[in-house]
């Protein structure tokens, strides 16, 4: 899939939102040089936002919705360790850890509640950490979070692959060896309800990110340290769990699920509804897996209506 258009690292009112690249500046947090996104164009004394993208994505995964809400908040959005262009943790990086990089993210960079927005696995760190800190998170919108789910799905077996010693790395190492168009178009059709509706610099900023990417020495471990820890998560104690956790929560919560999701299953969206105790359900029948990206504008939507 090609286009013509190139938008990277372009900025500007005749620029789409959805390819407009947020400038990026180094901060230094758990370790490691954390590559940080600010949205442009929002004032200093708005409520500040923070955006954590999901295993495989990077800050990038937020370019539109930051756009679209920076009239609301002063958002920033961070390459989590191992992805983007942020290296990985010293050890493993997985769903309590990134958890601890965005509430030292947090304490360097924010100086009032924030309101959290989590994609994925981003969305489960941000789960952990809403349920650590809660009176620092003004409100949390959860896009696709990896809670643990009791069905057996494609995904939970791909999951399992992913985070068995060596068949994992096997697994990724032979995707990483297939013809660049095959690949894209297969990450296409995983993370996106339908691939050909997506607008032009979408698709654009996101071939740019995957050849991008194809560059890290660390991705292949990152992948498998992020799908070991969305597997053990299904199995820990009832009382550490993240379901433990969302029961914690105290903030007004935003959860969105896409009915064409392939890697989280939106049947757990009553279940989550559910567990946490202030929530409301934003549910996009047409959605995959980053509403965010694929129908920003109904995200924004359902955000202003909950803080308003």
């Amino acid at each position: 899939m090609h286009y013509v258009e190139s938008y990277a690292g372009v900025t500007g009112d005749s620029v789409p939102p959805g390819a407009q690249e947020w400038p990026g500046r180094t901060v230094s947090v758990a370790g490691v040089d954390l590559l940080v996104r600010d949205a442009p164009g929002a004032a200093k004394d708005l409520p500040p936002a923070l955006f954590a993208h999901g295993l495989g994505g990077s800050s990038l995964n937020w370019t539109a919705l930051g756009l679209l809400l920076n009239d609301k908040v002063r958002g920033i959005a961070p390459d989590l360790p191992g992805f983007g262009r942020t290296p990985p943790l010293a050890g493993l990086g997985g769903i309590r850890e990134q958890a601890e990089v965005l509430s030292q993210l947090m304490d360097a960079e924010l100086d009032q509640p924030v309101h959290l927005f989590g994609n994925s696995m981003g969305g489960a760190a941000a789960v952990a950490l809403a349920a650590r800190r809660p009176a620092d998170i003004a409100s949390l919108t959860l896009i696709s979070p990896a809670l643990p789910h009791p069905r057996v799905s494609t995904s939970a077996l791909m999951f399992t692959a992913l985070a068995t010693p060596r068949v994992g790395k096997a697994v990724v190492e032979r995707g990483r060896r297939l013809p660049f168009e095959r690949r894209l178009k297969g990450a296409l059709s995983m993370v996106f309800g339908d691939p050909k509706s997506l607008p032009p610099e979408v698709v654009v900023a996101y071939e740019a990110e995957l050849r991008r990417r194809d560059g890290d020495p660390w991705v292949t471990q990152a992948t498998l340290d992020g799908a070991r820890s969305i597997l053990l998560s299904q199995f820990e104690l009832p009382r550490r769990s993240l379901w433990a956790d969302a029961a914690k929560v105290t903030c007004p919560v935003l959860l969105i699920y896409g009915g064409k999701d392939r890697l989280v299953d939106p049947r757990i969206r009553t279940k989550a509804q559910r567990t946490f105790p202030n929530a409301r359900l934003l549910y996009l029948p047409d959605s995959g897996h980053v509403a965010q990206m694929e129908h920003p504008q109904l995200v924004e939507r359902a955000f202003r209506q909950l803080i308003e």
